[in-house]
């Protein structure tokens, strides 16, 4: 899923070339069209993805959809993270990572969560609870193994487009 933002645009242009199928929508717009546009997706055999905290955070934070459409769909949530050691970092609200070529890349896969179909309003908060601390934890694991690679080396980008170290 991705935003219907203008940023939103670039991102489904790349993956478009990329060979994924973009479906336009978030959490503040067309949240229903998008999760209905993802249900076809899963049931056509194509995977759905979700950026955690949507188009407006606060950063890190998960939004429920993911849980929701699990419950709709039967199937699991897995929260995956990929840390990186070279980066430009945008000088945004969510600190946007844009991996430097070649830079290496450290990815972390948590089990699945499965969602069950009759799941009460409890119930799902509970597991948006639990996807929340996984998406942490798997975020946590990823860094983690590549700091012992050595340092980073990450550089902010600025609202002029400067690069300077961070």
């Amino acid at each position: 899923m991705i935003s219907r933002s203008f940023d939103g645009e670039y991102i489904a242009r790349i993956l478009r070339k990329l060979g994924y199928r973009p479906v336009r929508g978030s959490s503040s717009r067309g949240a229903v069209g998008a999760l209905m546009g993802m249900r076809r997706e899963l049931e056509e055999g194509h995977p759905a993805v979700f950026t955690i905290d949507g188009p407006r955070g606060p950063r890190y934070v998960a939004k429920q959809g993911p849980v929701l459409l699990a419950k709709k769909t039967g199937q699991p949530i897995s929260c995956f993270y990929i840390a990186v050691k070279r980066a430009w970092i945008l000088n945004s609200w969510d600190r946007m990572i844009i991996p430097v070529p070649f830079s290496r890349a450290c990815a972390y896969f948590s089990s699945p969560i499965p969602v069950p179909a009759d799941a009460g309003e409890e119930l799902v908060s509970a597991l948006h609870q639990q996807m929340q601390e996984t998406l942490e934890r798997c975020r946590l694991r990823a860094e983690a193994e590549l700091n012992k690679i050595g340092p980073s080396d990450h550089r902010a980008i600025g609202s002029s487009g400067d690069a300077t170290g961070s």
